[in-house]
């Protein structure tokens, strides 16, 4: 790709984001906290007998996992540092369980793999149903043009 090429997309990229009306911390906030009030209780563990589904990063300390299109669990990963810049994750399990405290989530070579220290459940129809709910516009009346 070319010099040209890269610049002008990084510059899209930049002027992207800024026309955006909601500030990147903000949504950020508001998709963790999605997360949150669907995560159920914590367990101690759950099934894994197939490759992930889809996955998501949370910052540095969670991680959304699918590992089916309506099973998802959140898990704890404290100061997993590379977690929101991984382009693909993979977890460890024992006998197809993946427990607190003792499995982890790989991000990639060379990295250290991150300690899971809790894993709750999330409701993936109240999480869709939240989402859906930051979605909503404030829609509010133009007033008439003056001649």
């Amino acid at each position: 790709m070319s010099f040209k090429r890269v610049m002008f997309a990084g510059t899209a990229a930049m002027v992207l984001a800024a026309c955006s009306s909601v500030p990147y911390a903000q949504r950020e906030a508001q998709r963790t906290a999605a997360y949150e009030a669907a995560a159920g209780a914590p367990v101690s563990s759950f099934h894994f007998f197939t490759p992930l589904w889809s996955w998501e990063p949370l910052g540095t300390d969670e991680v959304a996992i699918y590992t089916r299109p309506r099973e998802a669990w959140l898990l704890d990963v404290p100061g997993c540092n590379q977690l929101p810049f991984a382009t693909g994750i993979g977890l460890t399990s024992n006998m197809n369980q993946v427990s607190v405290n003792f499995d982890k989530v790989l991000t990639g070579h060379g990295q250290f793999p991150c300690t899971i220290t809790r894993i709750r459940p999330i409701d993936v129809a109240r999480l869709k149903a939240l989402q859906q709910e930051q979605r909503q516009i404030q829609a509010q009346p133009r007033e008439p043009a003056r001649d």
